[in-house]
């Protein structure tokens, strides 16, 4: 398995955070299952080689769209292959919809419309480009130009609230709303709404879902204790923490931290 990152270019780091490509073998009769998990962050996720179906939680079977944004999520999701795969993505912070797209945040909060519902066709001719283009190098350049037309298309400006996101980010969900609020000068109400409107969460969710990817991280140290663990990510007792991973990645700590857990094996790419 084979998992890169890319950089963006300068002009569109305030609204993306990286470019990613995934790519993996599966042998004949084989199958690969990904488990994506609640995140905090939006995602324009191109399947330029196989398609992958979701594996409802009912246990109904759905193919996916091609090109999709995955947005902002409070909710695990499962999908299954067959086929060797390559994946490529554009990492946004949840404030590059309204600013690139003109859309509320919320408006995309747990769902994964396809991009031609969102763009027409210039949805469409996207995925096409990505999906034939030669290298990952060519699709970062591809997409970049994308947003970048997105970006020129408007004179738009992130009011000053979109810092907040980046705080949150940056404590790994460690701080309190009402701190949050007051550092902006906005009481609790009005910062929630704002807040609202660039993140597609309010406040509290949106740091509980970064709390958790942050705790997520610490699989990459091996095997460690999961109070501390717990503790170290700002989780007061260990069913908060439970909860929070059950909610999120469909397994409890114990699973996720101790056994090969699906969405995972990129990090040992």
């Amino acid at each position: 398995m084979l998992y890169q990152v890319f950089d963006p270019p300068p002009q569109l780091a305030p609204y993306v955070r990286f470019f990613w490509a995934l790519e993996g073998d599966v042998e004949p009769g084989g199958e690969f299952v990904h488990r994506s998990m609640a995140d905090g962050c939006v995602e324009m996720v191109f399947h330029y080689r196989s398609v992958f179906d979701e594996i409802k939680q009912s246990g109904e079977v759905e193919v996916s769209s091609n090109a999709s944004i995955q947005a902002q999520s409070t909710k695990y999701r499962r999908f299954s292959t067959t086929s060797s795969f390559g994946i490529f993505g554009a990492y946004l912070y949840p404030f590059a919809i309204p600013r690139l797209f003109s859309f509320p945040a919320y408006d995309f909060t747990d769902i994964t419309p396809d991009l031609e519902s969102v763009f027409g066709r210039d949805g469409r001719r996207l995925d096409e480009q990505v999906s034939s283009a030669v290298s990952n190098q060519d699709r970062v350049a591809i997409v970049s130009r994308f947003l970048q037309a997105k970006l020129d298309a408007t004179d738009r400006e992130l009011p000053f609230v979109h810092r907040a996101v980046h705080t949150i980010l940056d404590s790994n969900g460690s701080l309190s709303v009402t701190g949050l609020a007051k550092g902006h000068s906005l009481s609790t109400r009005q910062f929630e709404r704002r807040f609202k409107e660039l993140a597609g969460l309010s406040p509290k969710l949106y740091s509980r879902v970064v709390r958790f990817q942050s705790a997520t991280q610490h699989k990459l140290a091996g095997g460690r204790d999961l109070t501390e663990i717990a503790y170290e990510c700002g989780y007061f007792d260990q069913s908060h923490f439970i909860n929070d991973f059950r909610q999120f990645s469909g397994y409890t700590p114990k699973e996720y931290f101790w056994k090969d857990a699906e969405g995972t094996q990129y990090l040992n790419a």
